[in-house]
């Protein structure tokens, strides 16, 4: 990545932060007609600005752009916000608070190249496909400490915002940045964490930055590690991060940088020997063989030929404008900051190296026999020199592996199918244990021995995701995102409260976070769908089928979400059973779903990789038990060991998550939501219909629904005199306290009494019918 700080001034952000005030003016001269003015909808645009030319029952006529008149039913047709709402910074401020106006005002503040909104709680990020001015330093200086309506939206905004209720509350902060692939969370992460970077390393002057580079760089040059092994291509976005992460930054008592943590969670490991063919497997494998580091080819035996390694070949092996080469001398110079050994850099490089090798091992049917043998041994020559194991061994590993029966071991023979699944699985082992093993290298590095006071976790992970096809890796995301979805709706039901009590006003809440137990409850509690995974993972019969079936018999017509499938398109496979989620049904196909769990490995070769010159490979399958079951295994002997084999995928998930959850209760939460706003990859251009199905998975709709389950429409005392004046002149005017001018006015136009409340600053009014009819009595004053 470029770096943003150079030795020239930085360019001004402000045309990328403000509306400018000759397009304030502008707006403020739209025509606007409350009575008639109404947002319907359409396919290509998701709406139209429309005029209401009569309604007859429950039909309206419409008039849209273009001189058409069309009928919709009255619950289609929305109201337009007055033009002095065009391009708010907040759309909770909205007079209208509805789908429409949500998604008009993005698309205007996009087209003005504003790519940051708030909507409530959240921030709204959408990518701009082209790189503004508005992460430099000269930006990050508008925001230091700086209250959150005091400055435009942005990233560095809620940053601050965080930093400074850490230090003023005593309490740990989060951020919480989710969003589709493409949408721009690995690098609004990484602006967050160089931005509490560069604060906490001088809190007082930027001139004393220098005293802490040292700390300050190594947390930055996490990045390019984890991006190389954990970040790949694929259609939708060039550097797209295949692993979920939580990322706690450390403070001392005064605010200043104490050191980091990295979190990781499911890392695609299917990447690591399988590419759809626009993509690419993970950045490291090409930067080793761009040869830019010297004599790393020859240390990892490989040739020049990208295509001789078929694992990382089956898809696209450049990218764009990125030069792999350059990369790859940025990841082993952050290697470096990062205090990794020479013998450690080799020992990954030799590793990584390896798992390109086996993607090139041969293996052929023995005649008649069910028995595979090898064809040709060069490979796996390279990949025993390179992990420091016995050839020979390596091979009778793999095609006859010793297995336990009763308490005996006997050797087995394999087909060549058995053999390379064998090998997939162990190259795909390696390469996520080296993963975790780098992880684990930074935290010690980042791990100071300076005070630490708090910190503020930065969550980068998936969004929710529906796909035509979908798997045991989209139910732990959409999972994820359903407890992240709950976290959220208790958070924003506790601030709704305490926002009430404020106000002195009385009102029966329900906790919003309850609306998503059932679906919580259907995958976690015992006999859901994850507590079947386990079952079945321990019966050596089972099958997809049988856990399949066993899901619907405990299921099916018994829990409201777990629902019966629709039939697949034309050319896509049957889903198995489909889940109600928030964001929408999700169809999941259970295919591999056993397997994938248990993620067995061969007992045999995990052995020999543990007898290894290669220090590394050994310490990677160190909690592996292996066969041997030495007391390297589990730590504790045989419990240790057996409970160490055992550990499924999903039930290593489900303690990560709820770690994780357990660790965001006790913070104070910031949410960020980003956005892919095309699938071209185009600056400019919004497909409405991709960015509302965004909205609505990422949770910006539904803290909307929660917003106008209570009284969303709130106003200040003097503005609510000067808007509705209209509507009871002669009592408004008489009246010199707004607060009571606006209860005699609600109780003068009979306003349900249930309908409003009047609090100490504010009056609230839920958003009723009977409410939306006295809006269209009240003609629009501009208070620009």
């Amino acid at each position: 990545m470029p770096k943003e700080v150079k030795s020239q001034e930085d360019p001004d952000p402000t045309p990328y932060l403000f509306v400018s005030l000759e397009q304030k003016r502008i707006d403020q001269t739209k025509p606007y007609d409350a009575k008639k003015a109404c947002w319907v909808p359409d396919d290509k645009e998701g709406f139209l600005l429309g005029e209401i030319r009569g309604t007859k029952g429950d039909l309206v006529t419409v008039g849209i752009p273009g001189g058409e008149e069309k009928h919709f039913k009255k619950e289609q047709v929305q109201q337009v916000n007055p033009p002095k709402y065009e391009k708010a910074e907040d759309m909770s401020n909205l007079t209208y608070l509805n789908d429409a106006s949500v998604l008009h005002n993005l698309k205007q503040r996009y087209y003005n190249q504003l790519i940051y909104t708030y909507s409530g709680l959240f921030c709204v990020a959408i990518n701009p496909y082209k790189r503004f001015p508005v992460y430099t330093n000269r930006c990050a200086k508008l925001y230091r400490g700086k209250r959150r309506n005091e400055v435009p939206p942005h990233i560095f905004a809620i940053s601050d915002g965080a930093y400074v209720n850490m230090l003023t509350n005593h309490e740990n902060q989060s951020m919480l940045i989710t969003g589709e692939s493409g949408a721009g969370k690995t690098e609004n992460t990484k602006k967050v964490i160089a931005y509490f970077a560069t604060v906490g390393a001088s809190t007082k002057k930027d001139e004393g930055a220098q005293k802490k580079a040292n700390l300050e760089d190594q947390v930055v040059q996490t990045n390019p590690v984890l991006e190389a092994f954990g970040n790949a291509k694929t259609v939708r976005n060039d550097n797209s991060s295949r692993f979920g992460k939580f990322i706690r930054i450390h403070f001392g008592p005064t605010g200043k940088l104490a050191g980091a943590d990295i979190e990781t969670y499911l890392l695609e490991k299917a990447r690591v020997i399988s590419q759809q063919p626009l993509e690419r497997s993970y950045h490291i494998f090409y930067q080793i063989m761009s040869g830019s580091v010297k004599g790393l080819k020859d240390i990892c035996c490989l040739t020049d030929n990208i295509n001789d390694y078929f694992f990382v070949s089956q898809g696209k092996t450049t990218i764009p404008n990125v030069d792999d080469g350059e990369e790859c001398l940025l990841t082993d110079e952050a290697f470096d900051i990062l205090g990794f050994t020479q013998e450690e850099k080799n020992d990954v490089y030799k590793i990584t190296a390896s798992v390109m090798h086996m993607g090139g091992m041969k293996f052929k049917q023995r005649g008649r026999e069910e028995q595979a043998e090898a064809d040709g041994q060069e490979e796996g020559e390279r990949i025993a020199k390179l992990l420091g194991v016995d050839t020979a061994a390596l091979y009778l590993g793999l095609l006859k592996p010793r297995i336990k029966v009763g308490n005996e071991f006997v050797t087995q023979g394999r087909n060549v199918n058995q053999v390379n699944y064998s090998v997939g699985a162990m190259s795909k082992a390696m390469f996520d244990r080296v993963f975790k093993w780098l992880v684990k290298k930074c935290n010690e590095t980042l791990d100071t021995k300076q005070k630490r006071q708090h910190f503020i976790g930065v969550l980068d992970i998936a969004g929710f995701e529906i796909f035509d096809y979908n798997g045991f890796e989209q139910l732990c995301i959409n999972f994820t995102n359903e407890k992240l979805q709950q976290f959220f709706n208790h958070h924003m039901f506790v601030l709704e409260q305490e926002e009430y009590e404020r106000e002195g006003i009385i009102w029966t809440f329900i906790d919003f976070g309850m609306d998503l137990l059932a679906c919580i409850e259907l995958i976690e509690k015992p006999m859901g769908i994850l507590s079947i995974l386990e079952e079945e993972s321990m019966f050596p019969k089972a099958t997809d089928k049988t856990f399949e079936e066993k899901l619907n018999n405990n299921h099916l017509g018994k829990s409201p979400n777990f629902q019966k499938p629709k039939p697949p398109k034309p050319g896509q496979q049957a889903a198995h059973f489909a889940i109600g989620h928030y964001a929408g049904c999700v169809p999941y196909n259970v295919t591999g779903w056993l397997e994938k769990n248990k993620d067995p490995l061969n007992d045999t070769v995990v052995d020999l990789f543990k007898k290894g010159t290669n220090k590394l490979l050994v310490e990677i399958f160190a909690d592996h038990p292996g066969q041997s079951g030495g007391a390297d295994a589990g730590g504790k002997g045989g419990r240790g060991k057996k409970s160490g084999s055992m550990a499924t995928v999903s039930s290593s998930y489900r303690e990560q998550l709820n770690n994780l959850m357990t660790t965001l209760k006790a913070t104070q939460p910031h949410f960020v939501r980003c956005i892919i706003p095309n699938e071209l990859k185009q600056p400019g251009l919004i497909d409405s219909h991709l960015v509302m199905h965004q909205l609505t998975c990422n949770g910006v709709l539904e803290g909307i629904r929660i917003c106008r389950k209570g009284f969303p429409n709130r106003m200040v005392y003097p503005d609510f005199k000067l808007r509705y004046m209209i509507l009871a002149p002669a009592t408004m005017a008489s009246e010199p306290d707004p607060k009571e001018s606006a209860r005699k006015c609600l109780e003068e136009i009979e306003l349900d009494p249930e309908g409003y409340r009047i609090g100490h600053t504010k009056a609230r009014v839920e958003c009723t019918r009977q409410f939306l009819n006295v809006q269209n009595r009240v003609t629009p004053v501009n208070v620009a």
